[in-house]
């Protein structure tokens, strides 16, 4: 459950309360007397969910994602590392950095 403060308590103690973010990853909530409040979270925590909204947003990569995700758990797949990828595609790591950058 997310720490709650008021504005005025979040104003009077703003740095106070990012290093409690920071250091226990937990939002806190400031609450503002019309009702409309604001969560102060980490911004490594922001990039994540925005990651994941991104991952998720198409419903054909969410389920693409979610199957994997249940074949990971089932064992039905065998791990692989970085290297066995690059073996099983023929590609070395020189050719991924190009193949990286000409794809941006």
């Amino acid at each position: 459950m997310p720490v709650k403060v008021t504005s005025a308590e979040a104003n009077g103690n703003l740095d106070k309360l990012c290093t409690q973010v920071l250091e226990t990853g937990e939002a806190v909530v400031i609450s503002q007397a019309d009702g409309k409040n604001v969560v102060l979270i980490a911004e490594t925590e922001l990039n994540s969910l925005l990651e994941t909204l991104n991952l998720l947003r198409s419903p054909a990569n969410s389920a693409r994602l979610l199957t994997a995700l249940e074949r990971a758990k089932a064992g039905t797949i065998e791990p692989q590392n970085v290297n066995e990828l690059y073996d099983k595609f023929g590609l070395n790591e020189d050719d991924t950095d190009n193949e990286i950058a000409a794809a941006s």
